[in-house]
């Protein structure tokens, strides 16, 4: 009995010391993690915010409502019948005058091209006013109009732009010539927002002001430097995007994101005149590639699309994700041709 008792008091001193080390340790880890914190955010707050400072705009800075929007164009002078293509970005695209700058350097071979940046993104200031539908498409119409373009517009959206697009083109056919979506959202497929989303968008803010979207920009852009100088990116667009990456994540961009589904529930039962070309550039990952967050196959996500838009509607699918922009602007650029010769020739 008396080296039971022994053995019993051996048992309790070594709960009593595991239990000691445990706590030390996670004391250690939580003060490396705030520690890291402290210095991510400072980081944030001085080293990257100091590199976001230096850098210049590409284009023009426009009055809009309560803030300024920033457009990028290449291409001829207005004024000699020259198309007018006006570039969209996707949602959460950090620096949009960069990433479309490949497919602008083709494109303006022939074609006035203008990128927009919304507010909240790239160079432009945010806005506090809510970020609907309506106001998006408001915004790029007074955005090119302070701009000095002139409509009809080629309006070639990526991913959500091409909600807004088909919005603008029911609310104001006169000022649209046609719509080439690439790699567009779907107009015919609406589900409401996910409760946990709209829970993360606070976590992804909060990771931003650490740094570690910084960190993370810097580290994947780096890794995609070389492709992204076979795509025709330059130096100086891959810096920018390393930097603009880890500042993508404001007020308005979250909204934009919270309320997508809404943009879709906006549009979907608005009728794209027949006056207005839709050419939809798919991407075979997108075409192919199961989504979880569809309760149809992509195939069928795809299709639908196109029967809502109408028999003038017309697709291609291309080789690439869901940027497909990237890597094929020559492609592109063939179809951009196409649909307007075709739109030319018709009475």
């Amino acid at each position: 009995m008396k080296f039971k008792g022994s053995n019993q008091r051996n048992q309790a001193k070594t709960t009593v010391k595991w239990k000691k080390n445990l706590k030390m340790i996670f004391k250690m880890v939580f003060g490396l993690t705030a520690a890291g914190m402290v210095m991510g955010a400072t980081a944030q707050a001085t080293y990257f915010k100091g590199k976001l400072e230096q850098t210049e705009p590409y284009g023009q800075m426009v009055g809009v409502d309560d803030g300024q929007m920033h457009l990028y164009s290449m291409g001829p002078t207005a004024g000699d019948g020259e198309k007018t293509i006006v570039l969209l970005p996707g949602m959460g695209v950090p620096l949009p005058s960069a990433d479309f700058s490949p497919l602008m350097r083709t494109l303006s071979e022939k074609h006035i091209v203008v990128t927009v940046e919304y507010f909240g993104v790239g160079f432009s200031s945010q806005t506090s006013k809510p970020r609907t539908t309506e106001n998006y498409v408001e915004e790029i119409r007074t955005a090119l109009r302070e701009g000095g373009y002139t409509p009809p517009y080629v309006l070639m959206p990526h991913s959500i732009s091409s909600v807004y697009s088909e919005y603008y083109a029911s609310k104001y056919p006169e000022e649209v010539e046609a719509i080439i979506s690439l790699d567009g959202t779907s107009t015919a497929y609406h589900e409401e927002m996910p409760a946990f989303v709209k829970f993360v968008l606070p976590v992804v803010k909060f990771q931003q002001s650490i740094g570690a979207t910084s960190v993370l920009a810097q580290v994947i852009t780096s890794n995609q430097r070389q492709s992204l100088l076979d795509n025709g990116y330059t130096e100086k667009e891959i810096s920018y995007m390393k930097i603009f990456g880890g500042f993508s994540l404001n007020d308005n961009v979250l909204e934009q994101i919270g309320r997508s589904t809404d943009y879709i529930k906006d549009t979907m039962d608005l009728p794209l005149p027949e006056s207005v070309p839709f050419f939809k550039v798919i991407s075979r990952d997108t075409y192919e590639t199961p989504n979880k967050q569809l309760t149809i196959t992509p195939q069928q996500y795809q299709q639908d699309h196109l029967a809502r838009i109408g028999p003038h509607a017309d697709y291609e699918i291309l080789e690439g994700n869901h940027f497909i922009y990237a890597g094929n602007t020559g492609r592109i650029s063939e179809i951009v041709d196409n649909v307007l010769s075709q739109r030319d020739v018709k009475p």
